[in-house]
C-alpha cells in the first residue's frame, strides 16, 4: 500500500484505553493479523494493515535506537516490553506499552511475533518522553550510533537496569499510584505484574 505523506498533528487519537491492541507479524515485521482495536485506533482498516510493515505506524518522535534494542532482544529469543508513541493514519498519536512475545512452530523455529499493547499512564509518558527527545536529538545531530551509545550509558549510569527492566519498573511504579476503586480490595497490579495487565482480560478485542 502506498501511504501518502502524513501531516503530523500534535493531538492524541481517541480510543478505548480499557482494551488491548493485538497484532501478529512474521520475523521481518510484516503484519499478519490485527485485531479490531488496532485498526480502530490507528485509523487503518484491518485489510489495509495486513501485509504491510509494522513501521507503517511509527511516529517520527520515536528514536530509532529503541526499535534496535527491541529487535536485538527478540532475535536473542527473549520477550520484550517497550513504551512506544505510534502514528495514526490522520497524523495523530497514541502511547502504548507493548508486550512482545515470540511465536514458534512445532519444531521450535521462530516464525513471528505477537504484540499486545495497552494504554500508558500519563506519569510514565512524562518520564520517558524527555529521554526519547534527547535520543532523537542526538540521532539527528550525531547519528544513530551516538544515540545508541548515549542510551546504553544512560541505562547503566542513571538507571542501573536494562531497557526492558526500566520499562517494567516505570510502569509498575505508576500503576501503584493509580489504584482505582475496582482494585482496592484486590491484589494490586504491582504484585500481579505486567503479565496480569496484558492477559487478565477475557476478551482483548
Amino acid at each position: 500500500m502506498n501511504t501518502p505523506l502524513r501531516q503530523i498533528i500534535d493531538e492524541e487519537v481517541q480510543w478505548d484505553k480499557t482494551k488491548t491492541i493485538v497484532s501478529k507479524t512474521d520475523v521481518y515485521g510484516t503484519i499478519l493479523y490485527a485485531n479490531d482495536v488496532f485498526s480502530n485506533t490507528c485509523e487503518y482498516s484491518t485489510i489495509e494493515l495486513v501485509g504491510e510493515p509494522h513501521n507503517i505506524i511509527r511516529h517520527p518522535d520515536m528514536p530509532k535506537v529503541v526499535f534496535k534494542v527491541l529487535w536485538d532482544t527478540l532475535k536473542k529469543g527473549e520477550n520484550f516490553h517497550a513504551i512506544v508513541k505510534n502514528l495514526t493514519r490522520t497524523g495523530k498519536y497514541y502511547w502504548v506499552i507493548t508486550d512482545f512475545s515470540i511465536d514458534k512452530d512445532e519444531e521450535g523455529k521462530v516464525v513471528g511475533y505477537t504484540a499486545r499493547r495497552k494504554a500508558v499512564p500519563n506519569g510514565v509518558i512524562k518520564k520517558i518522553e524527555p529521554l526519547y527527545k534527547t535520543l532523537l536529538d542526538i540521532e539527528k545531530l550525531k547519528g544513530e550510533k551516538a544515540s545508541e551509545m548515549y542510551f546504553n550509558a544512560y541505562l547503566k549510569e542513571e538507571v542501573g537496569k536494562s531497557y526492558n527492566e526500566f520499562v517494567v519498573k516505570l510502569f509498575n511504579e505508576e500503576l501503584s499510584k493509580e489504584k482505582t476503586e475496582k482494585i482496592k480490595n484486590e491484589t494490586s497490579p504491582i504484585k500481579k505484574g505486567l503479565n496480569w495487565f496484558f492477559f487478565g482480560e477475557t476478551n482483548p478485542k
